[in-house]
C-alpha cells in the first residue's frame, strides 16, 4: 500500500494519504512564451487523473487553471488558490494533485494556504512507481528517484529540522543543523545506491554480452504508458505479466523467447511505459533498464491508435528513445516496427482513414494494426516483424567439413538450408557443401563460432 505522510509541528497540515483517499487534481496549463495555452490540455488533464487512480486515489474532482504569469511562491494566482480551497472544501478532498512541476517552497506554500496534502506530477509518478516496483533491482531504481527527489526537499519549515546538533569533546562547535544532518544521510544512502545499480548495470551488461554471442535476436517493445505493451507480450509469449488498463501497470523488464515466421527463436523484452515529462531522476535511475533496448535487433513501438492524444505520445516516445542515444542524431539506428493497437476501438471510418495511411506507406517504419486484446491482426504483425528480422539475408556457399558438427548443427538450427552435397576431399576428409540463407548478424555469429 503507497502512503504519503507529512505534517509538521504546528498541526496546520497534519495526517495521512492513503488508498482510497479524495483528491482534486489541477492542471497548470501556462501560456507559452509567443504563443497561446497549450490545445491538449483536456487530453493532459485526463492522464493527470489516470496516474491518480494508478494508485488507489479517488478523484473528486479536476479542472484546468490557465496561467499567465507563473508566481514563485504558490505557482498559482491568489484566486486560483481559493478556487482549489472551495473545490476540496466542496468535495471533502484531503489531497491536492497538481499535475505539473511544483518547487519545494511552492509546495510548501500551497500546502499552508489550503491546509492540505499537496504533491505536484513528479512526486505522484515516483509513488506509483514506488508501489509497483516488484524486483530488488526495481526497488533500488526506485529508492534512488526518491532520494534524489526529497533531497532538493529538505526545505520545508519543520522545527526538527532547524534543530542543530551538538558537538564533541573540545573540536565540537555549535554543530549541524537537522536538516544538513539529514541531506548528508541522503547523500551517503544515494551514493551507496548508485554503486549497487552500477553493479547492475555491469550485470546487464554481461547478460547482452551473453545474448548478442549466442544466436538468437532480440525484440525489444517500447510505447507510451497504457499503449497494451503487456497485453500484446503475454499474447505473443504465453506470459502472466501484469496487464491492466492502468498507468505504469509494469515497471520491471521481462524477457520470453518467442517463435517468428523464418525465425527458429527470438528473445522479446516487455519495457517500462514512457509517459509525457518522465521525472528526470526516473530516467536517470532506470537508465540500466532502459538500456536493454539499445541492445535490441528490432524495436516495436506499440501506439494506442483509439487514443485522441496518440500522436503526442509517438513523439514522447521517440525523444526519449532519442534521449537513450537511439535513432537520434549520431545515435544508434534500431529499425523500428510501429503496431497500431486497439484497432477493434476505432469506428469503420477511422479505420479506414488509417489504413489508407497504412497503404500509402508515409512513415518510414513499417506498421501493423491489431488488437493485443483479441488477437485481431497479430499474425499479420508477426509475418512483418519475422521479415523485418531476416531482411538483408544473403545466399552463401558454404564449405563445412562433415566432422565439425557443432558448425553444421547451428546451419541448419538457424540458417535457411537450401542445397547442401557431400564431397570428398583427400586431405582434410569428407566436407559440406551448403547452400545457406543467412542474415549479416547470423553470419557473424557463425564465423565467431
Amino acid at each position: 500500500m503507497s502512503t504519503f505522510e507529512f505534517g509538521n509541528n504546528t498541526g496546520e497540515v497534519a495526517g495521512e494519504v492513503s488508498r482510497g483517499a479524495r483528491a482534486v487534481v489541477v492542471l497548470p496549463d501556462i501560456k507559452q512564451r509567443g504563443g497561446g495555452f497549450g490545445a491538449d490540455a483536456e487530453a493532459r488533464l485526463e492522464e493527470g487523473q489516470g496516474l491518480a487512480r494508478a494508485i488507489g486515489i479517488e478523484v473528486v474532482d479536476s479542472f484546468i487553471l490557465p496561467i499567465r504569469a507563473v508566481r514563485p511562491a504558490t505557482l498559482f494566482g491568489e484566486g486560483q488558490v481559493e478556487r482549489i480551497g472551495v473545490a476540496c472544501n466542496m468535495a471533502d478532498a484531503e489531497l491536492v494533485i497538481v499535475d505539473g512541476a511544483l518547487s519545494a517552497i511552492q509546495q510548501r506554500n500551497l500546502e499552508e494556504k489550503l491546509k492540505r496534502k499537496v504533491i505536484d506530477r513528479t512526486g505522484l509518478i515516483l509513488e506509483i512507481f514506488g508501489e509497483r516496483a516488484a524486483t530488488a533491482e526495481g526497488r533500488l531504481q526506485v529508492e534512488l528517484a526518491h532520494l534524489d527527489y526529497q533531497a532538493g526537499r529538505l526545505v520545508r519549515s519543520w522545527t526538527h529540522l532547524e534543530r542543530q546538533r551538538g558537538g564533541f569533546g573540545f573540536l565540537g562547535g555549535p554543530g549541524e543543523t537537522q536538516i544538513e544532518a539529514d541531506r548528508r544521510l541522503i547523500r551517503n544512502r544515494m551514493a551507496r545506491l548508485r554503486r549497487e545499480l552500477e553493479q547492475v548495470r555491469r550485470t546487464r551488461g554481461l547478460h547482452r554480452e551473453r545474448r548478442q554471442r549466442a544466436p538468437w535476436p532480440v525484440v525489444a517493445l517500447v510505447g507510451y504508458t497504457n499503449a497494451g505493451k503487456s497485453t500484446l507480450f503475454n499474447r505473443l509469449t504465453g506470459a502472466t505479466v501484469m496487464a491492466e488498463d492502468l498507468l505504469f501497470a509494469t515497471l520491471d523488464p521481462t524477457m520470453r523467447a518467442i517463435r517468428l515466421p523464418g525465425v527458429d527463436k527470438a528473445i522479446m523484452s516487455d519495457t517500462v511505459g514512457f509517459i509525457s515529462d518522465l521525472p528526470t531522476q526516473l530516467v536517470a535511475a532506470f537508465r540500466a533498464t532502459l538500456e536493454e533496448v539499445t541492445a535490441a535487433d528490432v524495436i516495436v513501438h506499440v501506439r494506442d491508435v483509439a487514443n485522441p492524444a496518440t500522436a503526442e505520445q509517438k513523439a514522447e516516445v521517440e525523444q526519449i528513445l532519442a534521449d537513450l542515444g537511439i535513432n537520434g542524431e549520431g545515435g544508434t539506428m534500431i529499425p523500428v516496427i510501429e503496431v497500431w493497437n486497439k484497432w477493434d476501438l476505432l469506428s469503420a471510418d477511422d479505420q479506414a482513414i488509417r489504413q489508407d495511411i497504412i497503404t500509402a506507406k508515409v512513415t518510414e517504419a513499417p506498421i501493423a494494426p491489431l488488437s493485443a486484446l483479441t488477437g485481431e491482426g497479430v499474425e499479420e504483425f508477426l509475418e512483418k516483424l519475422g521479415a523485418m528480422l531476416t531482411g538483408g539475408a544473403q545466399t552463401l556457399d558454404l564449405t563445412v567439413p562433415l566432422s565439425d558438427g557443432q558448425r553444421l548443427a547451428w546451419l541448419h538450427a538457424h540458417g535457411d538450408i537450401i542445397e547442401e552435397n557431400q564431397i570428398e576431399d583427400g586431405n582434410d576428409g569428407p566436407l559440406m557443401r551448403i547452400k545457406v540463407r543467412l542474415t549479416p548478424r547470423e553470419l557473424g555469429r557463425f564465423t565467431s563460432l
